[in-house]
């Protein structure tokens, strides 16, 4: 039974999806903006909300946890300089989800995911 399981399967097994998410995660905050489908973009979204948060801890243990789970060591570094300023205002809504049109191919609803 899958009753109450809030988990967006995304039709991958456990290893792909998280690495999926941890890789649209990356580059969401490298490139600040990922177009992918409205499914991913809603599954990414508490994860880049959850970096973005250590980022505004700035404790050495938030540090740690970002750095394992972002793929890259320096955007690490450089989410951590400038979170707290950017965000500092702010109690969380740091993602913006926009729909696009279909994907040609199979018709999927695709989305833009970026940070405000």
């Amino acid at each position: 039974m899958r009753h109450r399981c809030n988990v967006p399967q995304l039709g991958r097994p456990a290893d792909q999806r998280k690495a999926l998410l941890r890789s649209l995660t990356t580059e969401i905050i490298r490139n600040g903006t990922v177009t992918t489908t409205k499914a991913r973009a809603k599954a990414v979204r508490s994860e880049v909300e959850r970096m973005v948060t250590l980022a505004k801890d700035g404790s050495l243990a938030a540090r740690r946890r970002a750095l394992g789970y972002l793929y890259d060591k320096q955007l690490v570094h450089l989410l951590f300089e400038q979170a707290p300023e950017r965000y500092a205002q702010r109690q969380g809504g740091y993602t913006r989800i926009l729909r696009t049109v279909r994907r040609r191919g199979d018709n999927a609803e695709m989305a833009i995911i970026e940070l405000t």
